[in-house]
Formats: structure tokens, C-alpha cells, sequence
């Protein structure tokens, strides 16, 4: 019996992607070196941090301890300048919707994401309100393949992981959900995210009792 939804955020309820990328672009380009949208493709699912290792690697650059820092505040800011101008428009097709379908249905709803800056962003799309519990980056440690994001998410709601379905948009989350032992749907390409219990494309026209008719018993 799944009592509940843990979503994740960015490709899930609402892209915001393209702003990391323009972000994690501009900060590439100060370092003297190009980051295109292939290499964005490498970050899904990544921690800020993990992120900026993995580009420095890509530009050939080092940075010392304190040039690290430096550079992970600049890009947040320039992230942060992008999505001040984010609102309802950018929720992704059906993603609300299902959302008042679970909660509908008397599930519980929980948010697992790695951005530090979830709870500004579900407040400027107006559905902060939406969620029984928010478990972002700034409550957890270890980044995706690890389960701690979704095993806290669960903590939170007070129900068992294997209570619990993870929607997820990336490999490194599904991984995660899988790993915290959960149901878990994919959001996006089937060919990527085959190691899902089901993949759809996106939430248009869908229930939460249509996708958990698709989830194995």
C-alpha cells in the first residue's frame, strides 16, 4: 500500500535547469573556458558541489579551498538573479494537478531535492503550501545516488520507505529511490531512466491512481 509521494524538483514539478545551466555557463565562462548544454547533461542530479568539480575537470581548472567557495557563492547568486523572475507559468504540464490528486487521495506529499533554494522556488510558483514536508539541500549531506535525501523525506512524513513512491527526472535519483528501497517513477525519457518501475513523460492528464496501477503490487 504506497501512502506516499516524494517529488523531486528541478524536471519534476518545475524546470529550472536552464537557470543552473545559464548560472554554471557564466561561471565557466569567467574561468576562461565554454560549458555547453552536453556537458549540463552530466550535472543532472548533482550536488552544487559535485557539480563544480565535475566542470572544473571539464575546463582543466584547479581552485584553491577558498577560489572553490568563491566560485560556488557567484554562481548561486546568478542563479538566484534567475529565478527571482520564475512563477506559476513554469510548473511543468500536469505537475500541480497530480499533486492535488495525491493529496486527494490522503496521501502524504513530501519534496526531495538536492537545490538549496527549493523552498524559494515552490514559493515562487505557489505551491510551498502543497507539501507535508520539505527535504532539500540544506537537510541533508550526502548527494543522490545516496538515499538520505528520500529516507528523510519518509522520516519526515512518519511512513515506511516502502510506503513511499519517488518520482525522479535524473539516473543518479532514481538510483537513490532504489537504493532507499521505494517505488519509483520516472519523469522524462524511458530510454534513460529504464532502471524505473515505470517511466512517463510527463504528469498531462494523469492521476495518481493511474500511475499506481502501473507500479508492481
Amino acid at each position: 500500500m504506497k501512502t506516499a509521494c516524494i517529488f523531486d524538483l528541478d524536471g519534476v514539478i518545475v524546470d529550472t535547469a536552464k537557470y543552473h545551466y545559464l548560472a554554471w555557463k557564466r561561471l565557466a565562462n569567467s574561468l576562461g573556458f565554454d560549458f555547453t548544454e552536453h556537458d549540463n547533461e552530466k550535472l543532472k542530479g548533482v550536488s552544487r558541489i559535485e557539480s563544480l568539480k565535475l566542470i572544473l575537470r571539464l575546463g582543466g581548472k584547479q581552485l584553491s579551498a577558498e577560489e572553490f567557495e568563491a566560485a560556488l557563492t557567484r554562481k548561486n547568486g546568478w542563479y538566484l538573479e534567475y529565478i527571482q523572475k520564475i512563477g506559476p507559468e513554469e510548473i511543468l504540464p500536469g505537475a500541480a494537478e497530480f499533486l492535488q490528486s495525491a493529496k486527494a487521495k490522503g496521501m502524504k506529499v513530501a519534496l526531495g531535492s538536492a537545490s538549496k533554494n527549493a523552498v524559494l522556488i515552490l514559493e515562487r510558483i505557489g505551491l510551498v503550501n502543497e507539501f507535508d514536508a520539505i527535504v532539500d539541500g540544506n537537510k541533508v549531506s550526502q548527494a543522490k545516488p545516496d538515499p538520505e535525501v528520500f529516507l528523510k523525506a519518509a522520516q519526515e512524513l512518519a511512513v515506511d520507505a516502502e510506503q513511499c513512491v519517488v518520482f525522479e527526472d535524473a539516473v543518479a535519483g532514481v538510483q537513490a529511490a532504489l537504493n532507499a528501497k521505494m517505488a519509483v517513477v520516472g519523469i522524462g525519457e524511458a530510454s534513460v531512466l529504464h532502471a524505473a518501475h515505470t517511466v512517463l513523460a510527463n504528469f498531462s492528464g494523469l492521476s495518481v491512481d493511474d500511475v499506481l496501477a502501473r507500479l508492481p503490487a
